[in-house]
């Protein structure tokens, strides 16, 4: 390459390598196999990588009618959790050619709309547009990876529209073309058969108050093992996903009148966090007084003390799974099928419940 080039050429490469220009297409597109020799392949892939050469994927999209380019809707940014989602998501979309962009949909609503029209000094005063970023970047995207908690922002993003992947979804509803999803189902009995072989018959429940099929099959999954077992009592309380919700909320059943629970069944971790404040004012103990429990195993599972029993969620292999789910659509290929295992972890907040006096 001659001095003063700005970037190599694929040219370059394949003067470099000794090969046709068509020989470097096949190689670097990953569609040699079959066609051009291994021996063939690497000395592209080393005359590529000694020059520095990197495609012009923006040219060659444009050619092919693609972006690749994905939208992963998740209902927020600020929860680790969901940061795992796009870790794991833009990895593999990484090693395909393909960008990830992030969207959160805190609402489960599309893009901000327009203020309502104002008056000022008696006149019109039509408030600043606010930009749908995908009014115009509609043709983009060439799929989308969506959070069940996020689903009613895709008709306003018309993210419906392409081909989609949705996370944490009912699979006999969904509306993607596949489903992926953690078996929440069996991480809820895990935590009830380890509170019931603790003893436990008491239980309460703080559930999320967010309509999603998610925390329908936590409540779901709950009553049903507890239903089982002779003798059990379950009370549930609803909260938003905030620790200030939770510890409210958990303040108002513990206090009031009746029998207390035992043990205090989590939808996440940081409902959990919540209650350990409540019960604490409350001037409880645990696990002496009550036993708790969580699921996803945040960071803050292990920062509380006691450390909290939860159920870990392996958010970057969600993430994975949910890429890699699109890339077979995209593909014209199944999915894998098969919801992702989860695992529940022992730690100091649960025990047995004391005799009742």
């Amino acid at each position: 390459m001659a001095r003063g080039s700005t970037r190599p050429t694929s040219r370059d490469v394949a003067r470099a390598a000794g090969v046709s220009q068509a020989a470097v297409s096949l190689v670097l597109g990953d569609k040699w196999r079959g066609r051009v020799s291994e021996t063939t392949a690497e000395r592209v892939r080393t005359a590529a990588r000694d020059l520095g050469y990197r495609p012009n994927l923006a040219a060659r999209n444009l050619r092919l009618g693609h972006t690749r380019t994905v939208l992963l809707v998740v209902p927020v940014l600020t929860t680790e959790f969901f940061a795992g989602v796009y870790t794991g998501a833009a990895r593999i979309a990484a090693e395909h050619g393909f960008g990830v962009v992030l969207y959160p949909s805190p609402e489960g609503i599309g893009p901000a709309r327009p203020s309502p029209t104002t008056t000022l000094k008696g006149r019109p005063s039509q408030a600043p547009q606010i930009p749908n970023p995908f009014h115009s970047a509609q043709a983009a995207l060439d799929g989308v990876i969506a959070s069940s908690m996020a689903a009613d922002a895709l008709t306003a993003i018309r993210g419906d529209q392409l081909p989609l992947v949705m996370l944490d979804s009912d699979p006999r509803g969904s509306l993607g073309a596949a489903t992926v999803n953690l078996d929440i189902a069996d991480g809820v009995r895990q935590v009830a058969d380890h509170l019931l072989t603790l003893g436990h018959r008491h239980f309460l429940h703080l559930a999320a108050d967010i309509p999603s099929w998610t925390f329908a099959v936590r409540a779901h999954e709950l009553a049903t093992r507890l239903a089982t077992v002779p003798g059990t009592a379950l009370r549930t309380i609803y909260a938003p996903i905030t620790i200030e919700g939770a510890q409210q909320a958990t303040t108002a059943a513990l206090a009031g009148p009746g029998p207390h629970p035992t043990a205090l069944v989590c939808d996440d971790d940081k409902l959990a966090t919540g209650a350990y404040k409540a019960i604490r004012r409350l001037g409880l103990r645990i696990p002496d007084d009550l036993s708790v429990t969580g699921l996803d195993d945040l960071a803050l599972a292990t920062a509380i003390d006691p450390e909290l029993t939860t159920v870990r969620l392996d958010a970057e292999l969600f993430g994975e799974r949910g890429m890699q789910a699109l890339l077979a659509v995209l593909d014209g290929r199944t999915p894998t099928q098969g919801d992702i295992p989860v695992q529940l972890v022992v730690r100091g907040s649960t025990a047995p419940p004391r005799s009742r006096p």
